[in-house]
């Protein structure tokens, strides 16, 4: 049996130019266009394929797709993507509109060293799916493409000391209103958001109702986000913004509901209940316990009896 191709690596600013038909760009490690400059011709070709750099785009008026795991994506609007060195891209139909935005690459060496570099790693939003993009209103979209229009400015026209900085600095302003507009998306969805929220208890409620210790285990986050078919990091912080808990949180309060009731409506032994909530090991139903109740597991059924 024939295995599967493996996904094609751009892995420098200098190949993607090349790949959408742009000139020799002129910093080897970032670079920022129009995507009206764009020709596609040779990366709609992969099948599949991954980056060695950060990019984010702006994308407007693009009747265009772009597949990510088994779905296609339509940037038919304006919104905004974040892609992360290594994520998974998938085959490209560009449409036949031409596409309005920017899009910006970052190679991880151009913010080595940089107060940036840390707060890449902390904007769960890199880790996202291209399904779960920023929907910008019109008010956004300009000031996010104002920023993108200061980049490029500075890019095409500055050459000094002062330059690389500036870029740093505009990078780091459009990250920070990215992560103001993620937290409005989520907290205007509340309808979409409720939706996943009352799907998640009713995977927590099959996990915990498990009664077959060889069936019982502990769901992770990334276990709950492939069923709703959500990245761990967009669930985590959708729950954050709406009900000011993560995933993980989330997750163990219900555990500890569970198990509560299992303390106080059973006489199943302290290491019977953590078998069958699918802990390994009492120790560790007894520790996580401790530190969200303050007390003990026989303490608690002491105190409800």
């Amino acid at each position: 049996m024939a295995s599967a191709q493996k996904p094609y690596h751009i892995g420098t600013v200098a190949r993607q130019h090349e790949l959408l038909g742009l000139g020799k760009p002129r910093h080897p490690l970032i670079t920022v266009f129009p995507h009206n400059t764009v020709k596609y011709d040779e990366l709609v070709k992969l099948q599949a394929f991954t980056l060695g750099f950060y990019c984010i785009a702006v994308k407007t008026d693009f009747d265009g797709k772009l597949r990510y795991g088994q779905g296609f994506y339509d940037f038919d609007k304006g919104i905004m993507s974040f892609i992360s060195p290594g994520q998974l891209l998938k085959k490209m139909d560009v449409g036949s509109a031409p596409a309005g935005g920017y899009s910006l690459i970052i190679h991880p060496d151009f913010i080595n060293g940089s107060v940036l570099a840390d707060k890449m790693n902390g904007y769960g939003f890199f880790a996202y799916e291209i399904n779960e993009a920023l929907h910008l209103s019109e008010t956004e979209r300009v000031a996010v493409e104002e920023i993108f229009v200061s980049i490029e400015r500075e890019y095409n026209t500055a050459d000094d000391s002062f330059s690389k900085d500036i870029i740093i600095a505009q990078i780091d302003l459009l990250l920070q209103y990215s992560n103001r507009f993620y937290v409005r998306q989520f907290k205007t969805r509340e309808a979409a958001n409720d939706g996943i929220l009352m799907r998640m208890e009713k995977i927590l409620l099959e996990y915990f109702s498990d009664k077959t210790p060889e069936g019982a285990r502990i769901p992770t986050v990334q276990d709950v986000a492939a069923r709703l078919n959500i990245s761990p990091g967009y669930l985590s912080d959708m729950l954050r913004s709406v009900t000011g808990q993560t995933a993980q949180e989330h997750i163990h309060y219900r555990l500890i509901e569970k198990a509560k009731s299992l303390l106080s409506a059973t006489d199943l032994q302290v290491s019977e209940v953590a078998y069958q909530l699918g802990f390994d090991y009492p120790q560790s139903f007894h520790k996580l316990f401790k530190n969200k109740t303050k007390m003990s597991p026989l303490e608690f059924r002491k105190l409800s009896n």
